[in-house]
């Protein structure tokens, strides 16, 4: 881990299930959610498949940050362990992750569901 979490940090990036994690700017919140997006895909037991995360930002330039950071402590796990596939998989499987805008996000689940809600599939944003 490259950096050193506070308890409360620490917290975040170990309990289970879904967290939301809101803090000052330059608190760390992007390097807590970096560790617990790793603790989660490289968990043998109780961990995730990389293509089924969710991370939802503010700007696309947050979301890029992100899943670069992602990437960069996953190359380092994968160098740490270079002997275990299911690493290397979920490095291949990130490429799928959803790290994006709440904004864009929003666009996919409509254009995903555009019939349920009743509109038309070539709508147009306002």
């Amino acid at each position: 881990m490259a950096f050193k979490p506070t308890p409360n940090q620490a917290l975040a990036i170990n309990r289970q299930g879904n967290i939301l994690v809101s803090a000052a700017a330059g608190s760390g919140k992007t390097a807590v959610l970096v560790e617990r997006v790793i603790s989660l895909l490289c968990d043998e037991t109780n961990g995730i498949s990389a293509d089924r995360l969710l991370i939802v930002t503010f700007t696309n330039a947050a979301a890029a940050e992100m899943r670069s950071r992602i990437e960069k402590r996953l190359d380092e796990v994968i160098n740490e362990n270079p002997d275990n596939i299911s690493l290397v998989l979920q490095k291949h499987l990130l490429g799928s992750a959803k790290i994006c805008t709440i904004d864009s996000f929003c666009i996919d689940l409509v254009r995903e569901n555009f019939e349920k809600l009743e509109i038309a599939p070539d709508f147009k944003i306002g």
